[in-house]
């Protein structure tokens, strides 16, 4: 039944066109006293009375007036009111901070080549990266994201290696650490502003996923081994994955790489919350 005093979380937010030509909004919201989803539409006149950053994932809101189905888990909202807003991720002084660290991690890169290739890719884009979100819902989904998410995966790649009796290449390790979603600065958008995330839709149009972009510029640039890694860490092919690892016979980076990846992505959500709990 429906209450204005039930509190929200906002999962998924979009903005599409109705057939008459208007804009009309999506808006998926978590019940957080039953983890139940309602799914809602917002029409162009209700729309412009927002302020868009109300539709920011992980935002608190309640719902004041809405037309409900006999179900209660679809309606058209009317009025929205905000109850708490998300963190939106890393401010610009903390963003330059973890820049700086992660070029300290590519000082640490032995092999020259590969070690001014990363270089050369981080200085590049560094106005990207420093605000990138590691993903659109599922973790570090925020500004500054993909950088937590990336220094994450170093941490654990370095601290597991050290106690490892298998002989890693550490220079491969470590870059496929930094590259596996460095496709991300292009594969998505983020309104510093609101902090609201989307998919670049240019990005769509050349490449399938931010894997294909790393793995492709690895293979580029003569990396095969890296390529490898960045190919497998998603782990399953219907995850997303071009190598899958239920084959047989393959390498134990492989394996590496996707378990770091997966531990920095099933806490980065965890880890986002603990933050906003304390007001960082």
């Amino acid at each position: 039944m429906f209450s204005t005093d039930t509190d929200y979380e906002v999962i998924t937010f979009s903005i599409g066109d109705t057939k008459a030509g208007t804009k009309m909004g999506k808006l998926q919201l978590k019940d957080l006293s039953d983890d139940s989803i309602l799914n809602c539409i917002l029409w162009e006149e209700t729309l412009n009375r927002f302020d868009s950053k109300i539709f920011r994932t992980g935002n608190i809101v309640r719902i004041i007036t809405a037309s409900f189905n006999e179900k209660y888990n679809n309606c058209l909202v009317s009025t929205l009111a905000l109850v708490k807003e998300a963190k939106m991720g890393l401010e610009e002084n903390e963003r330059e901070k973890v820049y700086k660290q992660l070029l300290d991690n590519i000082n640490n890169i032995q092999d020259e080549k590969l070690n001014q290739f990363l270089t050369k890719l981080f200085l590049e884009h560094k106005e990207r990266i420093k605000v990138a979100p590691a993903a659109k819902l599922m973790h570090h989904n925020y500004i500054g994201g993909l950088m937590v998410h990336t220094l994450e995966c170093l941490k654990y790649a370095k601290e597991n290696m050290a106690i490892s009796d298998y002989k890693f290449n550490s220079d491969n390790i470590l870059a496929a650490c930094m590259l596996h979603d460095i496709g991300k600065i292009f594969e998505y958008t983020i309104d510093t502003t609101t902090g609201l995330i989307d998919y670049d839709e240019n990005f769509r149009k050349i490449w399938l996923t931010h894997s294909q972009y790393g793995f492709t510029i690895c293979m580029a640039n003569g990396f095969n081994e890296i390529a490898k890694m960045i190919a497998a860490h998603h782990g399953r092919s219907d995850w997303g994955a071009n190598i899958d690892l239920d084959q047989k016979d393959l390498e134990p980076e492989l394996y590496f790489i996707h378990l770091v990846d997966n531990l920095s992505a099933k806490f980065g959500k965890i880890n986002i919350k603990l933050l906003e709990e304390k007001g960082v």
